[in-house]
């Protein structure tokens, strides 16, 4: 009888967690809806800024934005965004491997001399990176409390100012980039200097069909800090997306695996039970047969 208890109180510990898990997978789907609907709403937003942007730039001689200066990359910063929470699958790893083989393809001599620096939007890469020990600046976890453009425009100001003043040669982005709630890209972007963009063919400003006021090196100048911050703003949004996806199909697949794990259970428990009355009854009919002997 000892292990038909131990086998209840197993099916009630799996019929809980079954039930946090649906929950949780229920949650995730509302907030993916909202999230899903702002990064939709942002893409063409920034895929017309970035062909606005190329097509100017082709028709320049040359930029004299800071942000544009191409340097040996010495110093390195990379950006990560992960999220403040588990229970995603491979989400937040998945950033973390990307983040280190780049490191390691890449900038390992920039790291051997202590000059790779980690800004981490999200708490599980502040965190890994922080325990072994990585110059990680600053702290960005707040920002999905309210993950605005405002706030996260706050974080690449930080990072162009940065830039400009030598701290860092180049800045690389890590991120999880949304495709559906199943599958989320994990995607690694130059952010800093802002890269020529591929494809455009240099053109003269008069084949160019914008009216230009006041002039176009003033528009450039004015839309390449733009770009960056929209940039950034999309990789977060993309991430937050990820998350929720992710988070929503974890928690399908736990869900359901309880349910398996609740079926052989419950076999488990019957096939016990019957046993447990099979030999009670077969112990009664030895004692009677006993007894009349």
């Amino acid at each position: 009888m000892a292990n038909l208890k131990e086998v209840r109180n197993r099916i009630a510990s799996v019929q809980s967690t079954q039930q946090i898990t649906k929950a949780m997978k229920m949650v995730s789907a509302a907030k993916l809806k909202r999230a899903t609907n702002a990064i939709i709403q942002l893409r063409p937003y920034a895929t017309k800024l970035k062909e606005i942007l190329g097509n100017l730039s082709a028709s320049l001689e040359g930029s004299t934005s800071p942000f544009t200066d191409e340097r040996v990359p010495n110093k390195v910063l990379i950006v990560a965004v992960s999220s403040n929470r588990g229970l995603a699958g491979a989400f937040n790893m998945n950033v973390i491997k990307a983040t280190n083989n780049l490191i390691a393809e890449k900038y390992s001599e920039q790291l051997k001399n202590g000059n790779v620096s980690i800004v981490s939007i999200g708490k599980k890469t502040q965190d890994f990176y922080e325990k072994r020990n990585y110059k990680v600046i600053g702290n960005n976890n707040d920002v999905y409390q309210a993950l605005t453009f405002e706030n996260v425009t706050k974080i690449t100001e930080a990072i162009m100012a940065g830039f400009e003043k030598g701290e860092f040669d180049k800045v690389e982005l890590v991120y999880n980039q949304f495709k559906n709630a199943a599958v989320q890209i994990i995607t690694t972007e130059q952010l800093l200097p802002l890269p020529k963009t591929e494809g455009v063919v240099e053109v003269k400003a008069s084949n160019v069909d914008y009216i230009l006021e006041p002039n176009q090196e003033e528009i450039v100048s004015q839309l390449i800090p733009k770009s960056i911050k929209i940039q950034l703003y999309k990789a977060v949004l993309d991430s937050h997306a990820s998350e929720h996806g992710a988070r929503m199909t974890s928690m399908d697949k736990a869900t359901e695996n309880a349910g398996d794990l609740l079926k052989a259970l419950k076999l488990s428990y019957n096939q016990a039970r019957q046993a447990a009355i099979t030999t009670e009854l077969t112990e009664i009919v030895s004692g009677a047969a006993a007894l009349n002997g």
